[in-house]
């Protein structure tokens, strides 16, 4: 069994039942899936094929959900990418990926045009209409009309036989080398974990989950779109996150489910309007990305009288590996527990389980866990050993089975529930002619959780912030530039050479 059978069935057992809203437009089941039918059977004639790979640069709209289907459907993997990634970042993960067809926006279509000749592998761009217009007339073959595609498809589409250990998606994750690395996320990690998940959190056909988080990223990924279409329910998709849309959403849709990163619970308590009886239709609030705040969860579950479970999970996880369980008690400030048929440990550096209460590394295994990463083999071997996903990240287990993240991998940066590197906008820095060296680390920010600083030792004294934060606009992602850069003149090194990225920290916090 794989997320699109499940959804066809759902389709034939409840048709009528609706599956999506968007702005206001309701989506049946029945229409979701013969949309997603006809779009595979689509992809098929137009040369696509079992293992071949598609990107997916789309926000938050039905195309996604269509294509991110269809694809699965016809044996494809797909790449889902952030809109907002530079072009730099977007052909390396093209390239890398392999990927032989690109679904984006209309809104792309410029972007699209200048990077085709530069991306020869991809035979296929696919423009998804965002206004009520005649499918696109494109002179160059490569670009096709989302609608096209769906009117090349038939219903009676002979799908491939897809076994649980086939591929379905590549997210891309960067790492301590600066590279992005592809996580591949099998049918069955994707099966399993939303159906884990889905069932710890309680989930029914009677949900009605908003999906105001990237969905792209793998939180929202799993638990605001697969699992709450695996179980029947219906998901309120939001374009783009506004504390007064999530409140209007909630009174006129009586949604059931909120899901959100820190920064988003940050702004919907702040926000002045905000009324406890707004959140009358809400059963449960579900926070991850980022540990969140021990006085802002209370204070927000008090204002407006919900629960919120705090969880943990990592795209190599696909991606949920603990939750708060909702049937005994919440501990604040933790992670919960393990999920349905996930188990987590904390280890020492030998691999060895420590005692309760002890500071280890967090190690996973579960059905979950990727098969590895993408032509990645040294990197795939060195993070999962011996069946266990070893996390990088820092955490302790009480007696109760509750776990808590004491640290994140050292020195991951998370800016509104999004993951910045700091080697990533390092490598970016140490490209400008003018930079000798720099340093890049993470500070605390009321709005976001973090924002990214820069320490920069330059050759040119004339230098000026604002034309090193103009140079990194041009190659990053808005929320990876530096929020604030200090040339400084030298950086503190150990012994060895080895730039101290702590010192600088502990010289802003002390």
């Amino acid at each position: 069994m794989n997320l699109v059978q499940t959804l066809s069935q759902t389709a034939l057992k409840h048709p009528e039942q609706s599956a999506i809203v968007f702005e206001g437009q309701s989506f049946s089941y029945s229409t979701l899936d013969t949309y997603i039918t006809k779009f595979a059977s689509g992809l098929s004639k137009l040369g696509i094929k079992k293992g071949d790979k598609i990107a997916l640069v789309v926000g938050n709209s039905p195309h996604f959900i269509i294509s991110l289907y269809g694809a699965m459907k016809v044996g494809a993997a797909v790449i889902p990418v952030n809109p907002l990634y530079s072009p730099d970042e977007l052909v390396y993960i093209l390239t890398n990926g392999d990927a032989k067809a690109v679904i984006t926006l209309d809104l792309f279509l410029p972007l699209v045009e200048k990077a085709s000749p530069i991306l020869p592998n991809i035979e296929h761009f696919i423009i998804c209409e965002t206004k009520q217009e005649n499918p696109y007339e494109f002179k160059n073959n490569k670009l096709k009309s989302f609608t096209n595609v769906v009117g090349l498809g038939d219903l009676d589409f002979n799908e491939p036989d897809l076994q649980d250990d086939d591929l379905a998606v590549i997210l891309y994750t960067s790492g301590t080398t600066g590279k992005p690395k592809g996580a591949m996320l099998t049918h069955k990690n994707l099966y399993s974990n939303a159906m884990d998940a889905g069932h710890f959190l309680g989930f029914s056909s009677a949900e009605k989950v908003i999906a105001t988080l990237p969905a792209f990223h793998v939180f929202c990924l799993t638990v605001a779109l697969n699992a709450p279409l695996m179980y029947g329910a219906t998901v309120i998709l939001v374009p783009k996150f506004s504390p007064k849309e999530i409140f209007d959403i909630i009174r006129t849709q009586k949604a059931t489910v909120f899901a959100g990163v820190p920064t988003m619970y940050n702004f919907l308590y702040q926000y002045p309007e905000g009324k406890t009886e707004d959140f009358e239709s809400i059963r449960l609030c579900i926070s991850g990305g980022s540990s969140l705040p021990v006085a802002l969860l209370e204070n927000f579950e008090q204002k407006f009288k919900v629960i919120i479970s705090e969880g943990y999970g990592l795209s190599e996880a696909s991606p949920v590996t603990a939750f708060n369980p909702l049937d005994r008690p919440r501990k604040a400030g933790s992670i919960g527990t393990n999920i349905s048929n996930v188990e987590n440990k904390v280890v020492n550096e030998l691999g060895n389980e420590v005692a309760v209460g002890e500071v280890g590394e967090l190690i996973v295994r579960g059905p979950n866990v990727m098969k590895g990463y993408y032509n990645m083999p040294e990197e795939t071997a060195m993070t999962i050993r011996d069946g266990w996903l070893y996390t990088g990240d820092l955490a302790r287990v009480d007696e109760d089975g509750y776990f808590y993240i004491v640290d994140r991998k050292k020195e991951l940066i998370i800016v509104g529930g999004y993951n910045v590197y700091p080697r990533e906008v390092e490598e970016v820095i140490y490209n400008h002619p003018e930079v000798v060296e720099c340093a890049v680390i993470g500070l605390p920010d009321d709005n976001f959780g973090e924002s990214v600083k820069a320490y920069v030792v330059t050759r040119n004294p004339q230098l000026s912030v604002e034309a090193l934060t103009d140079y990194c606009k041009a190659y990053l992602a808005k929320y990876k530039v530096p929020r604030s850069i200090e040339f400084i003149p030298e950086l503190p090194k150990n012994a060895t050479g080895k730039i101290l990225r702590r010192a600088l920290k502990d010289s802003v916090t002390q």
